[in-house]
């Protein structure tokens, strides 16, 4: 039977609000996790001694007042100052994407901004805590950028001849009713795709939007381990399971509303022999 996780959350300086501390807290405590609350007003070395005495396996810090960036790097050095710098320091509540790389070049493990899911934040602690359940790690890099157009034989001169991008080859996707042309640019690609009926997706994008940028690709490793995992998350997707691409790759597509109107593509490409 594996260890229950225990969590301290603690609202570091003088900020007086702590509703979504005590969201959090609740939201932990849902995915079976023993969470500790250390209550308002704590200093950094008040909430370190707090997170050693109650053995704890993560602090969560929670800051609205604006001193995060003084605030969450003294915690973690107060950890370190006591031979407790295993335990890792996660953040969240109003915290500028600007100081999100300060912070973690400070120590802190993770900053959750506002709007993340409560079960993605449970994950990410489970995660950490017990590296067996394996992280989801970060795609590998931009597999390709998909350019819906009318007709790939007019466009290419652009890419070609304009751009000096080097065409790779020509390939018909029957499954997805459309023509690829893929070129290549560093270690990424240029898609260019043309339907090839009326049904294909891609003519009914051209129809609604016309010819432009229709879906970035992302590389990924394990596909159906990410879809499952994204699944768990409450995130929106088109594919729940993978299905074959061009090259023989395994696909799918996330819903455009967890991307903020931008299509995302899994691809895990197909292993050489």
């Amino acid at each position: 039977m594996k260890k229950q996780i225990r969590a301290l959350i603690a609202k570091p300086g003088l900020d007086g609000h702590d509703r979504g501390a005590l969201i959090i807290a609740q939201a932990l405590r849902d995915h079976g996790m023993e969470v500790i609350y250390t209550g308002l007003r704590q200093s950094p070395a008040q909430i370190a001694h707090a997170a050693i005495q109650e053995d704890v396996d993560v602090v969560g810090l929670s800051s609205l007042s604006g001193a995060h960036k003084s605030l969450f790097p003294k915690v973690v050095e107060a950890l370190k100052a006591n031979g407790a710098a295993d335990i890792p320091v996660i953040g969240g509540g109003v915290i500028p994407a600007e100081d999100i790389p300060y912070l973690e070049e400070k120590g802190v493990a993770k900053i959750f901004t506002s709007g993340t899911p409560t079960t993605m934040i449970a994950t990410y602690i489970q995660q950490l805590v017990d590296p067996d359940r394996g992280v989801v790690q970060p795609p590998n890099k931009i597999a390709h950028i998909g350019v819906a157009v009318e007709n790939i034989d007019a466009a290419l001169p652009f890419y070609q001849d304009t751009l000096g991008l080097k065409l790779m080859e020509v390939e018909e996707v029957s499954s997805e009713q459309v023509r690829v042309a893929f070129l290549s640019i560093g270690e990424t690609q240029i898609e260019l795709l043309e339907p090839t009926s009326e049904e294909s997706p891609i003519r009914k994008f051209i129809d609604k939007k016309g010819e432009g940028i229709h879906h970035i690709a992302f590389d990924v490793d394990d596909i159906q381990a990410r879809l499952e995992h994204y699944k768990e998350n409450g995130v929106s997707l088109i594919h729940e399971t993978p299905k074959q691409g061009a090259h023989n790759s395994q696909i799918a597509f996330l819903h455009p509303k967890a991307g903020h109107g931008v299509l995302y593509e899994l691809c895990q490409p197909s292993k050489k022999e």
